[in-house]
């Protein structure tokens, strides 16, 4: 990738990314929407592989065997040339593969190594498997999610895998890219999604600390507990999402829905939980009067704090995001586009994703390698 082909504020980071599964590839993806330069090592055995995963796009690929002696030097010298490395295995495959942070600082330490694990690097669990739902599970996240009278409702991947695994991971990237450029060496960041996501629910245990929040699903303002915050079914099926929080909001919700106050959706009597049953059968018995769109009609451009539950083919229409591109065609695909927005050195999509190995030959000439150094790497096996 030249410089003139570069945009976004990381435009000239050299990133590589050893190829993986879950978080550690959507945080590589992150980077490559900012502008780095993200060159992915993938296996020979998927080179030429025609799946186009999004989470794979902004960057080149390149098919490397790092069993190999040959594919290991390689992938040292990409290390050596390169801002950051991102990994996402479990504790110690790099190692025995000769590629963990010891060898990588020691040819080049300035390198930023971050790992990427659901565990962590250590602690009893760190050798065993699993997935986003076990990582949520154990810090208390997943306890609180999900209807009162109902089990647990796994967030997708969003809050586990994205969330607490791959944004925390790229926050720690940067802060530690930003301590090299004031003289610090480069180090390791050591990534756990049990750890992010314990990180994301300091806010619920702020709420607890001040006898906030109760142990009981369902039951809080957040959780759906309180019957202006919540999830209403309409008359024809569809959904809206209330948010009248502030007693302003909760006031504007009253007069543009029409809802007729009793004791428990009054005002000054709503935040009682006590209240909050029979408040919330008096609000879904409203909103089951209507279509979802109609009351979008009677609610829209005001503060009442209300909005449509979309699906994902609506979703990219909503007029909000529709003014702010939030949602992209790039390469045939619609796709979220690159967050957030720069005012002086914006970001945009640019490479599709790549089939694996498809920038073998073109990221090895830029590592100084020959034609005929190619194809012994080829004739070997080392790459593909």
């Amino acid at each position: 990738m030249t410089e003139a082909d570069a945009v976004g504020p990381l435009s000239g980071l050299r990133v590589v990314e050893l190829a993986g599964i879950g978080p550690a590839p959507f945080a590589a993806m992150v980077l490559a929407d900012l502008g780095a330069d993200v060159v992915r090592v993938d296996r020979p055995a998927s080179a030429g592989d025609a799946h186009r995963d999004l989470v794979n796009r902004g960057r080149r690929s390149i098919a490397v065997d790092l069993k190999s002696a040959g594919g290991r030097a390689v992938a040292l010298d990409l290390a050596a040339g390169a801002d950051v490395l991102v990994e996402g295995f479990r504790p110690g495959v790099m190692e025995r593969l000769g590629l963990g942070p010891e060898p990588c600082l020691e040819a080049n330490p300035r390198l930023v190594y971050g790992r990427m694990t659901g565990w962590g690097q250590d602690g009893p669990q760190a050798q065993y498997a699993g997935h986003d739902i076990d990582f949520v599970a154990v810090t208390g996240a997943l306890a609180a999610i999900g209807p009162a009278d109902g089990p647990p409702a796994p967030p997708l991947n969003l809050l586990g895998d994205l969330g607490g695994g791959a944004m925390v991971l790229v926050s720690g990237v940067l802060a530690a890219l930003l301590a090299v450029a004031r003289g610090a060496p480069g180090q390791v960041v050591d990534a756990a999604v049990v750890d992010g996501t314990a990180l994301l629910t300091t806010f619920v245990h702020a709420l607890r600390a001040q006898g906030l929040w109760s142990g009981t699903r369902g039951h809080n303002v957040l959780d759906g507990g309180a019957p202006y915050y919540g999830v209403y079914e309409c008359a024809d099926g569809r959904y809206l999402a209330v948010g009248a929080l502030e007693p302003g909001f909760y006031a504007e919700l009253l007069e543009r829905t029409g809802l007729r106050p009793t004791d428990d959706t009054a005002p000054q009597t709503r935040a009682d939980p006590a209240r909050w049953a029979a408040g919330r059968r008096q609000w879904a018995a409203l909103f089951a009067t209507r279509p979802r769109d109609e009351w979008c009609r009677m609610l829209a451009a005001s503060d009442a704090c209300v909005a449509p539950v979309l699906s994902w083919d609506e979703a990219p229409a909503h007029p909000q995001l529709s003014a702010r591109s939030t949602f992209v065609h790039h390469d045939g695909t619609l796709q979220p586009a690159p967050a957030p927005r720069f005012s002086g050195t914006p970001a945009q999509l640019q490479l599709p994703p790549p089939r694996p190995g498809e920038h073998t030959d073109e990221v090895l000439r830029e590592l100084g390698r020959t034609s005929d150094d190619v194809a012994r790497l080829r004739a070997d096996g080392a790459v593909a």
